[in-house]
């Protein structure tokens, strides 16, 4: 994105963008059409006060004190209470970089007008977004319908000058962190406390993370496959076109199309054209199917989470266009809940077939290699364990996967008697994917460590290139060492896109 300010206008937000905001520390910006919209919404609010007409969470409580009118007198008292009340979160704060990914999906849909917050109001999360002033928010405590109610109550804090906040890696209060970021606090004035918490963007923040994640692991899994496939002697009849074309689902054309670029000119695989073998195992003569339906599902969530993000997901709504004020339900979470479930289950198989493969090269039955992918085997454990841990984390991903949206609990007395757990859903997806990314990783050094045993044959464009990048940054095991620190650095190289933006430099952008 270089220098230039993103431009946040409420319809056009997307996850490249807020990867460069969450994680880039991009500056922001909001369009002129988007402060026009924000304006003409709290028109349409001020003439409600003006006319004390009863209105959710303007002149009204809140949940089941929706029936409780409030008078303009105490009105402001109430958002303040709101915030105060609502903020009922635990557990380990959330990561900085989601703390900035859910601020700036919540401008977005501030900027839609909908809201009938005051510019003023959305301005000044602007500026604390381009200054570093990152609100503690318990990663504990939404539901997921009413919105992210708690984790936005606790960002929502800091504005008026309460709460806790992270600023140039200094926790202090929400207070401090203004004041020194040179950003003034404000009184929020009626219906603000409800626009300011009523929206998905904890969940669908999470979401645009692990989704952009997800796109790169992917293409990661196709090159760990590539390299299994070389050094366990398969054969690459299996990603032929013609076997593709006659079961087209999109994910798996692709993910062949990847092996083959990734594979070609391999010495390796050509070496043993003519041999015995008459079908390799599943988790090589099936990779493209299994990788592309996680690729297929992959797609799909992108796709929720693109929408979501650019939607109002606000209660009530406000429409200057018609002057009015509807009460609806787009705050309900359960578009997200369920795709990230879906991405959870699917970045869970894609861990399965790779442990299965790292199985077969630690496995002298199955390699032909040596056992663990180490001499002097005994005195030596080699990749023993590494395969234990990768077993552990498949294991653990089974149980994740099991979907949070199945669930709901009623609350606020019976009056929000269906819920989605979208945060739910979206925090555990993360986590299945930390652990889909450590499996991949160990694949990849046992890959690594099996070529050097293997042969002195030619490897494929794709597989020389990331075997490449792993020598540089991981020595051969010679004999036993602490292989925490490989895995660690080989997540980094996983995580960070360095093995990916290797191989795409020599064989071109994988899909």
């Amino acid at each position: 994105m270089g220098k230039k300010d993103i431009i946040i206008d409420g319809e056009n937000l997307t996850i490249e963008q807020v990867v460069s905001v969450a994680r880039g520390g991009a500056k922001i910006k909001l369009s002129r059409d988007a402060e026009q919209k924000v304006l003409r919404g709290r028109e349409v609010v001020r003439k409600a006060i003006d006319q004390k007409r009863v209105v959710y969470g303007i002149t009204t409580g809140f949940g089941a004190f929706s029936d409780v009118f409030i008078s303009e007198k105490k009105a402001r008292l109430l958002q303040k209470n709101i915030l105060m009340s609502h903020a009922t979160g635990v557990g380990k704060p959330l990561e900085e970089e989601i703390v900035r990914a859910i601020m700036l999906i919540r401008i977005n849909t501030l900027a839609k007008g909908h809201s009938g917050i005051r510019l003023k109001t959305i301005q000044t999360l602007v500026k604390m977004l381009n200054q570093g002033i990152h609100p503690v928010v318990p990663e504990k405590g939404s539901v997921g319908a009413s919105g992210d109610l708690a984790p936005l109550a606790h960002l929502s804090l800091v504005i008026i000058g309460k709460g806790n906040a992270i600023y140039k890696g200094l926790k202090m209060t929400g207070k401090g962190a203004m004041s020194r970021g040179k950003v003034a606090t404000l009184e929020l004035e009626e219906g603000e406390g409800l626009a300011l918490i009523n929206g998905t963007q904890v969940m669908t923040g999470i979401g645009a993370l692990t989704v952009y994640d997800s796109i790169n692991l992917v293409k990661t899994a196709d090159i760990a496959a590539g390299m299994s496939l070389e050094v366990l002697m398969g054969s690459n009849i299996e990603l032929d076109q013609k076997i593709q074309k006659v079961r087209p689902h999109r994910g798996q054309t692709i993910s062949a199309g990847n092996l083959r670029r990734i594979t070609r000119n391999s010495g390796i695989i050509s070496s043993h054209k003519d041999c015995s073998r008459v079908q390799d195992a599943y988790t090589l003569r099936c990779t493209p199917q299994v990788h592309g339906a996680s690729g297929d599902a992959l797609d799909y969530v992108k796709g929720i989470i693109d929408v979501e993000m650019n939607s109002a997901t606000d209660n009530p709504l406000i429409f200057p266009e018609y002057d009015q004020i509807l009460s609806g339900g787009n705050f309900h979470g359960q578009p997200v809940a369920l795709a990230l479930d879906f991405l959870a289950i699917a970045l869970s198989e894609m861990a399965n077939i790779s442990e299965r493969r790292t199985e077969r090269l630690v496995n002298p039955q199955l390699s032909g290699l040596p056992a663990f992918l180490v001499k002097e085997g005994g005195l030596n454990s080699g990749f023993m364990i590494a395969q234990y841990t990768a077993a552990a984390l498949v294991s653990e991903n089974k149980v994740l996967s099991h979907p949070a949206s199945v669930d709901s609990i009623p609350t606020s007395a019976n009056k929000e008697d269906h819920v989605s757990m979208g945060t739910i859903s979206a925090r555990k997806c993360r986590e299945v994917l930390f652990n889909a990314e450590n499996v991949l990783s160990i694949e990849l050094l046992c890959a690594a460590q099996a070529l050097d045993l293997l042969t002195n044959l030619k490897q494929g464009k794709g597989t020389m290139e990331a075997y490449r990048t792993i020598r540089r940054n991981i020595p051969h095991l010679k004999k036993d060492r602490i292989i925490h620190k490989d895995i660690e650095r080989m997540y980094e190289l996983v995580h960070h896109q360095e093995i990916l933006f290797s191989v795409e430099k020599r064989v071109g952008r994988l899909r």
